[in-house]
């Protein structure tokens, strides 16, 4: 306060010309970023054949409220959506990707302030109803926390996978048969997020993070390959509604 009494006001006046020039600056930049992300977006929708909606979904919360991640704070939206069919393990498989937003409430007192998050996600409507939900993720030290109390995490024979991983299904045979030791070995080596499967809708996310455009496609890519794993009877079991 004494350093800013001591400019007088042309200082003053000079230090908030600067300043609200800096907000416009960044206020154009983030114009100009948002408007080109749009463009590249719409490009990447009409290679696989989807719709582009770039206005914010407030209803999206609700139908996907299964999943944690579309559940945080408040404000929540999904926005740059792109909808189409995408193939999947050699079927045809409903898609719903682009970005998310919510907000926060962090600190107290007069350092209390609003966090807008924002993130990317890609969801598949598998081809099976009612099939069982499996949870693979990197493992938190909640998680680790938990486990040693006995709690949900499913262990396997490799000890680097069950270390850097949480893997959690209400049937655990189901979660054996997917995350066999081809599966694992795969998952390590790309280094898997994770994945999300509730409801026969499969959700890859970090939740943390806008993605640039390519790595929707590698997620696509990804989700491609993680489905192919699958063993031939658990697919049989899945069309048959043995795993129901």
């Amino acid at each position: 306060m004494e350093m800013i009494a001591g400019l007088g006001l042309t200082g003053v006046i000079g230090l908030a010309v600067v300043g609200f020039t800096l907000v416009g600056v960044l206020a154009y930049f983030g114009h100009k970023a948002a408007k080109q992300r749009r463009a590249d977006l719409l490009a990447l929708s009409g290679r696989y054949g989807m719709s582009f909606d770039p206005s914010h979904d407030r209803g999206f919360e609700h139908r996907y409220s299964h999943f944690e991640v579309f559940t945080r704070g408040f404000g929540r939206s999904a926005y740059n959506t792109m909808r189409g069919e995408v193939e999947v393990g050699g079927r045809a498989m409903g898609c719903v990707m682009g970005d998310y937003t919510y907000k926060t409430r962090e600190g107290s007192g007069k350092n209390r302030r609003t966090v807008t998050h924002r993130f990317s996600y890609c969801i598949l409507e598998m081809p099976w109803n009612g099939m069982p939900g499996l949870l693979i993720r990197r493992e938190h030290f909640f998680d680790k926390l938990g486990s040693a109390f006995g709690f949900d995490d499913i262990d396997f024979e490799s000890n680097e996978f069950s270390k850097k991983y949480f893997v959690k299904s209400a049937n655990r045979k189901f979660a054996y048969d997917i995350c066999h030791p081809r599966m694992i070995e795969w998952l390590l080596e790309t280094q898997a997020t994770g994945v999300d499967i509730e409801q026969g809708r499969m959700c890859v996310t970090d939740g943390s993070r806008v993605w640039k455009v390519d790595q929707f496609v590698y997620t696509l890519e990804w989700m491609d390959r993680f489905v192919e794993r699958w063993p031939a009877f658990v697919i049989e079991d899945l069309e048959e509604g043995i795993l129901i």
